[in-house]
């Protein structure tokens, strides 16, 4: 491998880094002053001495969305790293576990309170179509079809119109149902009308659709909220992604408008 003054001497590390660096911030990275992290010196060396690199790209990832950095400026980042050792692309298997450490730090940190729905406690759904473009650009980025690694989950408990307070009561118990069902490391949001969904993850992590019916159940008993309130059963069922972002945030809206 060649180093930028065109010799033949092996690059080092440091090296290396500097090259990423250059070549990100003159194409990619919008704040120079923050492309650094210490992540970025283990995933180049990784790279450079040809070990297994995705232990430090999940670092890099969950560090670069630990900082806020979005991810499509993340991915090009990541690309800058390999076209500066020769290459065209990132590994499929980099980019993965790159993406996984990325949206596990998206998924620890907290939602903007102005994308909070005050009634059910999840966010709204400006924020899910946000998640789901993330997804849509990780499949263009891996090749892989969006269907291969995720799906929503769907959740339609509307009976009619409602007193403001059954129906933020209604809310808050589908709301706690989700988050105990899936936790905060499945995107999730309100519709509206007494509808929700949630973005899953086709890698064993999503619970099945028996407990949320149950959890759903359990909470809303709590609150003493019956038939009157919310559909009996409640309708939940899982949907594949559609082919393109601007399809599935469609396939939301309705969702919400029943």
């Amino acid at each position: 491998m060649k180093t930028d003054k065109g010799t033949d001497e092996p690059l080092l590390p440091d090296d290396l880094r500097e090259l990423w660096r250059h070549e990100s911030t003159r194409s990619t990275w919008l704040r120079p002053g923050d492309w650094y992290h210490p992540a970025v010196d283990a995933l180049a060396s990784a790279v450079l001495e040809q070990r297994d690199p995705t232990a430090a790209a999940h670092g890099l990832g969950h560090a670069r969305g630990y900082d806020g950095v979005g991810i499509t400026e993340a991915l090009d980042d990541l690309a800058c790293l390999y076209r500066s050792t020769g290459r065209a692309e990132p590994p499929h298997t980099v980019v993965v576990t790159f993406c996984a450490g990325w949206a596990d730090a998206q998924a620890a940190g907290s939602v903007p309170a102005t994308c909070l729905d005050a009634e059910s406690g999840l966010p709204t759904s400006d924020y899910l179509s946000v998640r789901l473009a993330e997804a849509y650009l990780v499949a263009a980025r891996t090749g892989r079809p969006v269907q291969d690694d995720h799906g929503l989950i769907l959740v339609d408990v509307a009976t009619g119109e409602l007193h403001p307070f059954l129906r933020m009561a209604r809310a808050a118990a589908v709301g706690a149902a989700l988050l105990e069902t899936y936790g905060h490391g499945h995107p999730m949001a309100t519709l509206g009308g007494g509808a929700f969904a949630v973005l899953v993850r086709h890698d064993g992590t999503g619970a099945d659709l028996r407990r949320l019916r149950e959890q759903v159940e359990r909470h809303c008993d709590a609150l003493g909220l019956g038939a009157d309130v919310l559909r009996t059963p409640a309708r939940i069922w899982q949907r594949a992604l559609p082919d393109t972002h601007d399809e599935a945030v469609q396939a939301l809206t309705r969702a919400g408008r029943g």
